[in-house]
């Protein structure tokens, strides 16, 4: 049956699928809630997304390189419960959206929401994981590049693909062309590179890992063979030589909750956790 939208629209129902309770037109909290705080520098607020997986890979990567003033505590935001309309959330992240970092290292505490900004921020503050200064506009280009496509990775192809209440051709079909042309972009970039900015790994890589990459892998919405993701071979080599990497093996688990009971450490707070704390040795505790 053809939609024939309003002259306004107005919010009277939910709009359905997976995500539906999560979703309204305003924005502010919903209760209040104070958000714990650690003894490390950074706190940061997540949950293993791939936004989320972005910034925890990051931050296990800044320690495994010797960065021990990048120690942080990783509390588990669980948005499938509203934890992220919670009022100490939403002062840290006005969107509601996971990540939220606050960086405690300082003077006076800061804020920073969006995991590219987290992700620069970061590497700026310990001069890591950006590359060779020349290939700075190369790197943020990249970073930025994948900040606007994955909207319509996940927000789009995955929502209509995996989460709406029923599948829609249309949608699927106008997502899919574009997120085939985002792997195609990829994989055109990494036939002559070994990273996307050559020889340096840096930001840029573990943001489009995060999402791309992981597809590449069949970690994305059980999408794999749909999108054909094996006939990317350059993405494919890439992400598998990242996904080799310990600290994005170790970023990977950080307030992850579901998967393989191993493979989940729910809050982070010392990096003997990876060993003592995954769901596999302490169940429901």
């Amino acid at each position: 049956m053809a939609y024939t939208p309003p002259e306004i629209w107005s919010w009277d129902a939910e709009s359905g699928g997976t995500w539906a309770k999560l979703n309204r037109p305003i924005a502010g909290p919903t209760h209040d809630t104070d958000l714990p705080v650690g003894e490390h520098p950074f706190q940061l607020y997540s949950l293993a997304t791939p936004n989320g997986v972005k910034v925890t890979v990051l931050f296990e990567e800044l320690l495994a390189a010797g960065v021990t003033d990048a120690e942080y505590d990783a509390w588990l935001i669980r948005i499938q419960e509203g934890d992220q309309f919670g009022s100490g959330f939403v002062e840290v992240n006005p969107n509601s959206k996971i990540p939220a970092l606050m960086d405690r290292s300082g003077p006076e505490p800061v804020r920073i929401f969006e995991s590219g900004a987290i992700l620069l921020h970061l590497a700026e503050k310990f001069d890591s994981f950006l590359g060779a200064p020349a290939n700075r506009p190369e790197m943020l280009s990249w970073l930025f590049w994948q900040m606007g496509s994955a909207p319509y990775l996940g927000g789009g192809f995955g929502h209509f693909y995996a989460y709406a209440p029923e599948p829609m051709e249309y949608p699927i079909n106008r997502f899919t062309m574009e997120v085939k042309r985002q792997l195609d972009v990829l994989n055109r970039t990494l036939a002559d590179r070994r990273y996307l900015t050559g020889e340096d790994y840096t930001i840029a890589d573990m943001a489009n890992w995060a999402w791309y990459g992981q597809l590449a892998l069949g970690r994305q919405y059980g999408a794999g063979t749909f999108l054909q993701v094996d006939t990317y071979e350059h993405v494919q080599r890439w992400a598998k030589e990242i996904d080799a990497r310990p600290a994005v093996q170790r970023g990977r688990m950080v307030n992850r909750t579901f998967g393989e009971p191993e493979m989940q450490l729910h809050e982070r707070h010392d990096a003997s956790d990876f060993d003592t704390k995954t769901q596999d040795k302490v169940g429901d505790a």
